[in-house]
């Protein structure tokens, strides 16, 4: 699945040009306004990132940067927890192509599957990456 971005940009020409240049580099783009809709876009989520103007007026940046940086240090996790969702996350990025997942984590594809089977990750996920195939 291609990578998905959010460009919000009030300008309409920059955004279009943006949203021209990411297109080309086979990005997945949504284009909204600032506004009633971008509010929506961001709810409704579809996207892996967003790109935005921070010159936009109604922007609150100290909410944003709350958002984007929360100063509460979240609990830490222990290394096993972390690498299972981490694990968890890479097979989700890549569609349960393991082949695919193990390049993207630098570990073996025997190695991956161990720590699928140690983690419990392998639920409906087949021997070659797709659903249902076992």
């Amino acid at each position: 699945m291609p990578f998905s971005m959010l460009v919000l940009e009030p300008e309409p020409e920059r955004r279009r040009l943006l949203a021209e240049a990411l297109r080309a580099a086979g990005v997945r783009v949504f284009e909204a306004e600032p506004g009633p809709a971008a509010a929506e876009s961001l709810t409704g989520g579809g996207f892996d990132s967003v790109l935005m103007s921070l010159g936009i007026p109604q922007l609150d940046l100290a909410a944003l940067s709350e958002a984007i940086c929360p100063s509460a240090a979240a609990s830490p996790v222990s290394l096993e927890a972390a690498e299972r969702l981490h694990i968890a996350r890479t097979l989700e990025h890549t569609a349960g192509n393991r082949r695919q997942a193990a390049l993207i984590l630098g570990i073996s594809r025997s190695t991956l599957l161990h720590k699928i089977r140690k983690y419990g990750l392998d639920d409906g996920v087949g021997p070659r990456g797709r659903r249902g195939s076992r």
